[in-house]
């Protein structure tokens, strides 16, 4: 009998040690990046959601994407992305016809840059590329053409801000005001 009460004693001790070191608040190896996150999407997570639209058009080159966020991290799009060379003909220096912005080629086929897609977002302070800490916009998101195997996007956009009329953050192929994308609010439709 007493080596039961002694048994029992032992695990009731054992038991409450362990629960008085646990906490049911979560440990971060980061703390100030997870503080900072927060507030990153305080701030900016309900301005963001909503579609924004970015055109730029050149000389050879014309591109247009709209993006939709909804509250859930969810992201929509569609891209049109055109281009063409300035060739000489007879002498005479002429632009070719626009064509659309190839991927690559996948099974024999060009697989253009245009086309909807869907995915995730979210907002993070962090350093995923060992340059330091910064805020970022995540962006993951595939082609809804079941046959193309590409992303839409798949990276870590530098993110500026966001207010009630624009969006501004860095992308890696196409660059608008010093390698900033400026979006503007509302639905749109490529120009061109």
């Amino acid at each position: 009998m007493l080596q039961l009460l002694k048994k029992t004693v032992f695990f009731i001790l054992a038991a409450l040690s362990v629960a008085a070191c646990s906490s049911s608040d979560p440990e971060y190896v980061d703390p100030e990046a997870h503080e900072k996150t927060i507030q990153l999407n305080e701030k900016y997570g309900p301005v963001l959601v909503g579609t924004w639209h970015f055109e730029k058009i050149g000389e050879k080159q014309r591109y247009f994407e709209r993006l939709t966020f909804q509250a859930d991290g969810t992201l929509t799009g569609m891209r049109k992305w055109q281009k063409r060379e300035l060739v000489t003909i007879n002498g005479e220096q002429v632009y070719t016809d626009w064509e659309d912005v190839e991927l690559g080629v996948w099974e024999d086929e060009d697989v253009k840059q245009n086309g909807t897609f869907s995915g995730t977002w979210k907002l993070r302070y962090w350093d995923p590329y060992g340059d330091g800490k910064q805020n970022y916009l995540e962006l993951s998101a595939k082609y809804d053409n079941k046959d193309i195997d590409f992303a839409a996007y798949q990276y870590n956009a530098v993110f500026d801000y966001a207010d009630e009329t624009t969006l501004r953050f860095k992308s890696y192929y196409i660059s608008g005001e010093n390698g900033w994308m400026i979006f503007q609010r509302g639905e749109a439709e490529p120009s061109f």
